[in-house]
């Protein structure tokens, strides 16, 4: 899907408890599919009252701990309520749900199977959250005319999912508008790195080079010793020499968590991204305020 794919849609977020951070339902205009979400203490309303978790469908499990950490788990059920309510026990890691059924029952087992396999092959290829599932089920075998319609489904749900503030199926290099200027760049302390702010926050390029060793403000800082060793284990920096390297486009939640992780310590992101002819992040999100009349 293009990000940057021109388009109008209506979506509708229905508040069941009338507080938008209680549970919700999610559709679009002309679409049957229906998402349920909520946090983990509205699962157990959500089982009672929600008929769409009755059905089969395909669902995420996921967890947001601040900027540093971002986990997911993604799972289909012939019946969306046995299976999240057996997650309540078996699961710890997770603060939040959503679940999407269909409302005429036009997804069959086929189709939810298929769709987890596609989710669970876009987030292991975007790489940007901390995917919970242990093992990968293969493709599942579908006619041509169930896999498109099963495709179908799956391009309305990505673009619920970023709007729920899930970005865990996109590439970080798919939300770069083409139209946007030059890549930033960062030379400082030993590191040195491009990138560009995107919608979602700041995306740091493959081949951007972190310092190996930690300043004493970044050794301070739990969260970012947590999130680096994070990035280590998971393949996305790889030491290099001295130097930790970017294996892939990597989307940090803000250009200052994107630095800080480059100079291994605490950084003003606005103040050291700065554009080719060395004109900061700062300056040139003011220069193009001031540019309008």
């Amino acid at each position: 899907m293009d990000a940057y794919e021109t388009q109008q849609i209506s979506i509708r977020i229905f508040l069941v408890d009338g507080f938008p951070d209680g549970l919700r339902t999610i559709g679009l205009s002309n679409w049957t599919g229906r998402a349920v979400m909520g946090n983990r203490l509205h699962l157990d309303r959500a089982i009672q009252s929600r008929s769409e978790l009755d059905r089969p469908g395909v669902y995420v499990l996921f967890c947001r701990d601040g900027e540093t950490s971002q986990k997911l788990y993604v799972g289909e059920a012939d019946s969306l309520r046995d299976r999240l309510k057996q997650h309540s026990y078996s699961k710890d890691f997770w603060t939040g749900f959503v679940a999407f059924s269909c409302t005429d029952r036009s997804l069959n087992k086929g189709h939810v199977r298929y769709l987890e396999y596609r989710m669970l092959s876009l987030a292991k290829t975007a790489n940007q959250w901390d995917l919970q599932n242990s093992s990968a089920p293969s493709e599942p075998p579908l006619s041509e005319e169930d896999r498109a319609d099963a495709e179908g489904f799956l391009k309305k749900m990505l673009i619920i999912f970023p709007i729920l503030g899930i970005d865990a199926f996109e590439e970080a290099a798919t939300e770069v508008s083409p139209e946007m200027d030059d890549d930033l760049i960062l030379a400082e302390r030993g590191a040195s790195g491009r990138g560009q702010e995107v919608s979602e926050g700041f995306v740091v390029r493959k081949g951007s080079r972190a310092r190996m060793k930690l300043l004493s403000s970044g050794a301070k800082t739990r969260s970012l010793v947590n999130l680096r060793q994070q990035l280590i284990d998971r393949g996305i920096l790889v030491q290099e020499g001295s130097t930790l390297v970017f294996t892939q486009d990597f989307r940090f939640s803000s250009p200052s968590l994107a630095s800080a992780i480059l100079v291994g310590g605490s950084s003003n992101g606005r103040i050291a991204w700065k554009s080719q002819d060395g004109k900061t992040l700062k300056k040139l999100q003011e220069d193009k305020l001031k540019q309008i009349p």
